[in-house]
């Protein structure tokens, strides 16, 4: 058998030993010219359809004297020889239909019978596992047999790789149903399972669209470093091979991952996100991208079917538990929203989505609030009612972990990053002319007060509202506006409101009352660290806050009742002049304010440097005592220049008194 050449002619196999050949075997649409002993050596099933035929011989076909004919022709080129009538009566002609694994299973296990060597791999392994068992090449047959061999291999190799056995569970799909009855299936998937949950959930820290940029810029690390991202990509490796699988095995992989909860979140979900940018374009930008530019034909996409029932499978199967602290599983989440709005997803799967968004809404962006409104029922560019919905998720799911008491600072935390998100979104759709001042309201009021530091973010949205809908009525003015905590707004959103025609009056009137009070606060602290007693700062703080808040109160209801007559124009335009002015007046008060606080601190430096002449000599001092009555006498009436010249002269005089000693 060492001189076995195997050639092949159009879709005829032929082995060339120097023996004619005796038997032709159909598989698929590939022709083997073989040889009899070899194959009923080594295959049972072979040798009883070898028997049964010689038992009943029959005239040979057109079709098979073809194939004999071809044969015959190839031999005698190699050859150099012609066959004799005699030999055509010994031809055999088999057909083995369903041949697992096509004509290359069957040119491996006809070479194996021949005594060739055959390199087994995870990706062959499988359809030679199920030829041998098609074939009966058992090891009661022949010793050594194919089946032996296979089941070795696998055992001893395939299932102790992770990688290997997602290839070997990818070969099996096309060799169903015997794969799954030879237990190939199953015991690939058990295998990945568990070398899963025994991988590191820490080397998958870095967001799984971003790996390729970080792999490279470990480059420039130490060596350690470089070691240890080489482990992070050979480790990481094995979840690109996921994608091979078909979505019938992968679904029955990450069942049986979930079971037993040996495996993290993090890892599911990793394996989940691959999987899904794979098959389901325009999950993310970079999908769209690969899928415009990728030459693939639009056969290789999947179905909108497809689409749908792996849409629905990836949502079914997402942990519950909260995600990592990355943003990219955040963005990847908004990403299967949008797909399941465009592909008309069940409402079942939207709402688990929805509050799957709203456990962890403080890790999303303004990018991804932004989901456009696919609907035709929907007049707003954006869909507002599915922000709103994860909203409420996010609230109901803070008030829960707040009833465990957990750490109040984390969910404070958690609230002021939403309150911020929220304003900013509402900054984006405020601008759109279909929106509902209703619609608007709903959603600006839907967050606590505690959750907003300061307002200037929401006064900002309504000023865009209130430009982008001139036409609203004045009663739809004010309740927009009634969002709006003036006490929470800074000095800067103070004076622009304050001078924002596009505000109601009342609200105008509101946000100066309190700007007036900011800063009396501000004066108020001023003068406060500059030393001011106490009793004169209390009597100065009731006089600021009696007597004038109640006369700016009787301003307001003036200014209030006048608003309905002809003089409103000019009674607002006098309000903002008049708090210009006091504006002004505060300010050159607070720099007043200031000068006279480095003066004093300028004379309380020169006093303790005139208190430490008085240390020198009785002799040397100059008359009048010592540092106390210096104190007394100049504490505060004399400028800072005098005291510097006191100070000289003092120093003068000491250093001529110690030269007259020393000569």
């Amino acid at each position: 058998m060492a001189s076995e050449k195997p050639t092949t002619k159009g879709q005829a196999w032929f082995c060339t030993t120097g023996l004619p050949s005796d038997i032709v075997i159909e598989v698929d649409d590939m022709t083997f010219h073989l040889h009899k002993f070899p194959l009923m050596s080594k295959s049972l099933k072979l040798h009883e359809l070898i028997t049964e035929q010689e038992k009943n011989t029959k005239p040979k076909s057109a079709k098979f004297q073809k194939l004999t004919e071809d044969q015959e022709e190839i031999e005698e080129e190699e050859e150099g020889e012609e066959q004799s009538p005699e030999d055509d009566e010994h031809y055999c002609h088999i057909i083995l239909p369903d041949f697992p694994g096509g004509s290359e299973a069957f040119e491996t296990a006809a070479k194996f019978c021949y005594g060739v060597k055959i390199e087994l791999s995870p990706s062959n392994v499988a359809p030679l596992r199920c030829a041998g068992d098609y074939l009966q090449m058992t090891e009661e047959y022949s010793e050594d047999n194919l089946i032996s061999k296979t089941e070795r291999f696998l055992s001893q190799t395939v299932l102790k790789n992770i990688k290997h056995s997602i290839q070997t569970l990818h070969s099996s799909d096309r060799l169903l149903p015997l794969s799954e009855n030879l237990g190939i299936v199953q015991r690939c998937i058990d295998a990945i399972a568990i070398k899963a949950s025994s991988t590191d959930p820490s080397l998958f820290g870095w967001p799984v669209s971003d790996k390729d940029k970080v792999l490279e810029s470990s480059a420039a690390t130490t060596n350690s470093n470089n070691a240890r991202w080489k482990t992070l990509a050979g480790a990481d490796a094995w979840f690109d091979d996921l994608t091979l699988l078909s979505l019938q095995f992968f679904r029955r992989l990450i069942s049986a991952m979930r079971e037993g909860d040996l495996i993290s979140a993090e890892i599911i979900e990793n394996c989940l996100m691959i999987y899904a940018r794979k098959y389901i374009p325009g999950i993310s930008r970079a999908n769209r991208k690969s899928y415009t530019s990728s030459s693939s034909t639009s056969s290789s996409i999947p179905s909108e079917n497809e689409q749908r029932e792996l849409l629905e499978t990836i949502i079914t199967n997402l942990p519950k538990e909260k995600s990592s602290s990355s943003s990219t599983t955040t963005r990847f989440l908004f990403g299967l929203l949008r797909t399941a709005n465009i592909l008309n997803s069940s409402e079942a799967s939207r709402a688990t989505l929805e509050k799957k968004i709203g456990s962890q809404l403080e890790q999303a962006t303004l990018d991804d609030l932004l989901i456009p409104s696919y609907s035709y029922l929907n007049e707003t560019l954006y869909d507002v009612d599915c922000v709103e919905r994860i909203l409420a998720y996010f609230l109901q799911g803070l008030e829960e972990r707040s009833a465990e008491d957990e750490n109040s600072s984390v969910r404070s935390a958690a609230l002021m990053l939403v309150g911020k998100l929220i304003d900013g979104y509402l900054s984006e759709i405020a601008s759109d002319a279909n929106l509902k001042p209703d619609r608007f309201y709903q959603l600006a009021v839907s967050l606590p007060d505690h959750a907003r530091l300061f307002d200037d973010g929401l006064y900002r949205a309504v000023d865009v509202f209130l430009k982008a809908h001139p036409w609203i009525s004045e009663s739809e003015r004010e309740k927009i506006c009634g969002i709006l905590d003036c006490q929470k707004l800074t000095l800067e959103a103070c004076t622009h409101a304050a001078q924002n025609e596009r505000l109601p009056l009342r609200a105008v009137v509101q946000v100066l009352f309190f700007e007036q009070l900011q800063l009396r606060h501000a004066i108020a602290g001023t003068l406060l660290a500059a030393d001011v007693p106490p009793a004169a700062l209390e009597s100065e703080r009731q006089s600021i806050l009696g007597d004038d808040v109640e006369e700016e109160e009787a301003e307001v209801e003036g200014i209030g009742l006048a608003r309905g007559g002809n003089g409103s124009t000019s009674t607002w335009r006098a309000t903002v002049r008049e708090n210009q002015v006091l504006r002004l007046d505060m300010d050159s008060m607070r720099t007043r304010v200031h000068e006279l606080e480095r003066e004093c601190s300028t004379m309380k430096k020169a006093i303790e440097k005139i208190d430490e002449v008085g240390v020198a000599p009785r002799s040397q001092r100059v008359s009048g005592g010592g540092g106390g009555g210096w104190r007394s006498k100049f504490g505060c009436k004399f400028k800072t220049q005098v005291c510097d010249s006191h100070e000289s002269a003092a120093v003068v005089e000491a250093r001529k008194g110690r030269s007259h000693r020393h000569q």
